[in-house]
């Protein structure tokens, strides 16, 4: 038996999901979901999780993004190739839709772990010598948003498709089918087949974890669709189980069909269980992958202070003893590298002297990414000549409402600084590498979603880690990482042990006029007072002692995957 065989018997878990943010530039991601699923492999190779990834191929992307004069979205569809960087599976399967055999085939894109451990990604495509020009489009955009065919489609390819695709290239072995998100959940459809339409095996094979609290964030399928792609080769009684008033629920699916299921933050387990009262449900707070997010002048500091923080993340929990003179030069360097940057890409030039907010997310619109400018003409007095602020995110092609929530920024930026000479920069293009850049320079990361509808969010994550203390509501990981050190940062409004607290309301004034209350006697005094502000960094900083991905996927493994540790880090079975 030669390595990749030997690999390939060894591997126990597949890992499936819509999208997994494995570079920058690899058109495989749109957000937060992404974004953490490949934070999530990459902590998996590092910790040599005996693990496989199945994800679509998208040489379309997601989109580009642009925005016109008037401060509005304009979406450009990506071109990129897979041919030069990545191997070629060389056998398609099939995957019945309608009454059309369409062949899949898939590139492989192998992450490497710190031990050499390879984790490989297999992107599954429809753009294949043998099929019709119509099917070579299935996986070419990322939630392709022209019909819900298209969705339901996509979904079987990556479902259906990846557990047959494993099988054909000889992985015999997979104990735990990881469902990230109901959109690989046709997979229990190809585990009905393979084990003889035995449901409690499937059960034994499935771990679903889901990742939002928003209804519309669970697909739904309505029967007539689910009959056209599927005609009779649905089971019925797998089709009773996603039921949901006549529609086909790819939640209810895969809890019901699940040995392991789980949220992604404390708050976010509370939710679910109320969503979804009769099922047992689990949470496991997500986390960030510290060596890929960490900024080279930060990275500098902890590998002279820490040479294994890699391997041992539990030594930020000693944040407190870095220099104070080394954190201020990184971080200056840092901002300074991001206002460079901004500076080539905004005619609104940014002050390197000046407190710089940044808010950076997906513009739907429960996010309110407009809510800091409720009370613009205060915010505008509080802001004179101290504060400025940088914005980025995408909306959906399809969330018109998301699209406005952009342009009123463009509006407000505008007003401000006419008024007030407040500088308001709304950045291209968001993606991992602005956020890189973000995340680590600006000097305080502002996030204010309507509570409990935020799962967990990551980029607040992503800039402690980096030194820059966070300002947000109390939701999702926040809701953990304020109690567990209150100077890490600021909190919106109170924390969830009143639930009748008017506070917690979501009541757009009450939260303008804590942000207001806070960033002018709070925050802006605290930045003006440089060792208080350092303390507060370096308070930022321990937080990802627990919010990281080698913590995290430790919790995946010995929970959802049932591996064992084997010292130092590998798991077995």
């Amino acid at each position: 038996m030669d390595l990749e065989e030997e690999r390939k018997d060894d591997t126990l878990v597949a890992y499936i999901s819509m999208e997994i943010g494995l570079d920058s530039n690899i058109p495989t991601y749109s957000g937060g979901l992404g974004v953490l699923s490949g934070d999530t492999v990459r902590s998996a190779a590092d910790l040599e999780i005996p693990m496989v990834g199945i994800c679509l191929c998208y040489s379309a992307g997601y989109f580009y993004q642009l925005f016109n004069e008037r401060g509005e979205q304009v979406e450009k569809e990506i071109q990129w190739s897979f041919y030069y960087e990545f191997d070629k599976v060389e056998k398609p399967i099939t995957v019945k839709i309608e009454d059309k055999d369409v062949l899949v085939s898939a590139w492989q894109y192998n992450v490497v772990g710190h031990s050499g451990h390879v984790l490989p990604i297999y992107l599954l495509t429809t753009d294949v010598e043998g099929n019709e020009p119509w099917m070579k489009k299935m996986t070419g955009s990322l939630y392709d948003s022209t019909s819900r065919w298209n969705r339901i489609v996509q979904e079987m390819i990556l479902g259906i498709g990846g557990v047959k695709l494993l099988k054909s290239l000889g992985y015999n072995n997979i104990k735990t089918y990881h469902i990230n998100e109901g959109h690989g959940v046709f997979a229990t459809l190809e585990l009905h087949e393979q084990f003889g339409g035995d449901i409690e095996k499937i059960r034994e094979h499935v771990a679903f974890t889901t990742h939002t609290p928003v209804p519309a964030g669970h697909d739904r399928f309505k029967d007539d669709l689910v009959k056209k792609v599927f005609m009779d080769r649905f089971p019925p009684e797998l089709r009773k189980l996603g039921d949901d008033n006549g529609e086909l629920n790819m939640t209810y699916l895969a809890m019901n069909l699940s040995r392991y299921r789980n949220a992604v933050s404390k708050k976010h387990g509370e939710i679910t269980k109320k969503m979804f009262p009769n099922f047992e449900i689990d949470y496991i707070t997500n986390g960030i992958h510290l060596p890929f997010w960490v900024s080279a002048p930060m990275k500098k500091i902890y590998d002279r202070m820490w040479p294994n923080w890699k391997a041992n993340p539990i030594i930020f929990q000693n944040a407190l003893e870095i220099d104070d003179l080394d954190l201020f030069d990184a971080h200056l360097e840092n901002k300074w590298s991001l206002i460079k940057y901004q500076k080539a890409h905004s005619w609104n030039l940014l002050d390197e002297e000046l407190l710089t907010i940044g808010f950076a997310r997906r513009f739907a619109t429960y996010k309110r990414a407009i809510l800091i400018f409720y009370d613009i003409d205060r915010l505008g007095r509080i802001c004179k000549d101290r504060v400025q602020f940088i914005f980025a995110g995408k909306a959906h092609p399809k969330d018109i409402a998301g699209k406005e929530y952009i342009k009123k920024i463009y509006e407000a930026g505008e007003y401000l600084f006419d008024k007030f000479g407040v500088k308001v920069v709304l950045m291209e293009n968001y993606g991992m590498d602005l956020a890189h850049l973000l995340t680590s320079g600006v000097d305080l990361w502002l996030n204010t979603p309507e509570r409990y509808r935020e799962a967990s969010g990551t980029s607040g994550m992503k800039a402690a880690l980096n030194g820059v203390p966070n300002f947000s509501v109390q939701d999702g990981w926040w809701l953990e990482g304020y109690k567990m050190n209150p100077l890490s940062g600021w909190a919106i409004g109170p924390d969830d042990s009143n639930p009748n607290d008017p506070r917690i309301s979501n009541d757009w004034t009450i939260d303008s006029m804590a942000i207001y209350d806070i960033l002018e006697n709070d925050i802006i005094p605290t930045y003006l007072n440089q060792s208080e502000w350092i303390f507060r960094q370096k308070n930022a900083i321990s937080l990802v002692a627990y919010f990281n991905t080698h913590r995290m996927i430790e919790e995946y493994a010995e929970k959802a995957y049932k591996l064992k540790r084997q010292k130092p880090w590998k798991f077995i079975k």
